[in-house]
């Protein structure tokens, strides 16, 4: 039996699963940091202003060892679980995370990446192609979904028709009130893991779980190492751009304005995805830090050992450092957002997300003359979590 009160919280925060920007703009505008509640009683500052959410990305005294904050957790005797302490590159610092990036960082430099543009191009075109049948699709699971998978399953060497399991399990691990608990979804994707392992063991690939798997037997890496880097890129790997491309597109519906310079100019895509990026942050908010020693946030004074969230999204749209922050405006010709993060966190898979966005909208508007929403927009599901900015499902109506 759930309370007037329970109700009340649930109504508040599916408000601002649907639409967190209001919300934002209050807290940004009371002070440069707030405490908030986060789990059973456990307070977390949160920081929202540009300024001090940059500062704060690039700042070693923000650590982010999962370990570490666990412990702070625990020892509040909230009895909160932040997830899994398995450390990987977004939940540790170095040395550690030196030493695990390097091991994948080759792979997504922009020069490596440009080489992907061919095999980008026949993925989207073959699913542009499949829409081109149907009068009606969902934007997000006929195309954003399995366009960056089926990317990152050619990097990795994984069976694409597995993507589906990939999803649940990507769903299960970063949000609430999927099919399978966070338990669930990691023990079934290790198991998975493991299996492959032993085969590229078996026959050599050249893909990257097989660099992964020489790693380990090198000793540069543990098994659960090997299990967690996977975890990332294939997680990682697709949940940014299945967001950015189901974002933007409904903001172009929501600008037709923009929407017809873009199709003016279609080479103005490139500047157009710095925008779409601020507007709408694939990634609300970044890795849960932890404050290593005492800092001053503005004229705010976070003690040491405190647990600290970055508002990506709320930064992205301060006033303060953007005109008009709440309105796209697709020739603003500023890249100065934080979608992607900075520092030594900064998102390894940036130019491949950027890549994969302006090939898979690029095409999208040049096969359909017309796209309209086929849902009334406040039926439209968004991701159950604060950490994403995503929609779920984008049912539209394609006219080619």
């Amino acid at each position: 039996m759930t309370t007037a009160v329970d109700d009340d919280a649930a109504a508040r925060m599916s408000a601002f699963i649907r639409d967190p920007y209001p919300t934002l703009a209050r807290i940004r505008e009371a002070g440069a940091v707030s405490v908030v509640e986060f789990g059973e009683g456990l307070p977390v500052y949160l920081v929202t202003r540009y300024q001090d959410v940059r500062a704060a990305l690039m700042d070693p005294r923000f650590g982010q060892d999962v370990r570490r904050s666990q412990a702070i957790a625990s020892g509040r005797g909230s009895g909160l679980t932040l997830g899994s302490e398995v450390v990987h590159m977004l939940n540790s610092d170095p040395p550690d995370h030196t030493r695990l990036r390097r091991q994948i960082q080759g792979v997504f430099t922009r020069r490596r990446v440009d080489l992907m543009r061919p095999l980008v191009e026949r993925i989207a075109g073959g699913l542009l192609d499949g829409l081109r049948e149907r009068e009606t699709a969902d934007l997000v699971t006929d195309f954003a979904f399995p366009l960056p998978i089926m990317v990152i399953c050619e990097l990795l060497g994984f069976p694409p028709e597995d993507m589906q399991a990939f999803r649940t399990w990507s769903t299960a691990i970063l949000t609430q009130g999927g099919e399978l608990t966070f338990d669930q979804a990691t023990a079934e994707l290790n198991d998975y893991l493991r299996e492959l392992m032993k085969s590229r063991r078996a026959s050599p690939r050249a893909d990257i779980l097989t660099d992964l798997v020489r790693a380990r037997d090198a000793g540069e890496l543990t098994e659960q190492e090997v299990f967690s880097m996977v975890f990332l890129l294939l997680i990682g790997g697709h949940e940014t751009t299945v967001n950015l491309l189901g974002t933007a597109t409904l903001a172009l519906l929501h600008h037709p304005d923009q929407l017809a310079l873009l199709r003016a100019d279609p080479a103005a895509m490139p500047v157009a995805i710095d925008e779409f990026l601020r507007y709408e942050s694939p990634v609300s908010m970044a890795t849960l830090r932890f404050t290593g020693a005492e800092v001053t946030v503005d004229d705010v004074e976070i003690p040491a050992d405190e647990l600290v969230l970055l508002s990506l999204g709320a930064a992205n749209r301060d006033p303060a450092r953007f005109t008009d922050p709440d309105r796209l405006i697709l020739d603003r010709g500023d890249p100065g957002h934080l979608a992607f993060g900075q520092g030594l966190h900064r998102c390894l898979g940036s130019f491949l997300g950027r890549l994969e966005s302006e090939v898979a909208l690029t095409g999208l508007l040049e096969r359909f003359t017309r796209i309209e929403l086929a849902a009334a927009e406040e039926t439209l599901p968004w991701r159950n979590t604060i950490m994403l900015r995503g929609l779920e499902s984008l049912p539209v109506s394609l006219h080619g």
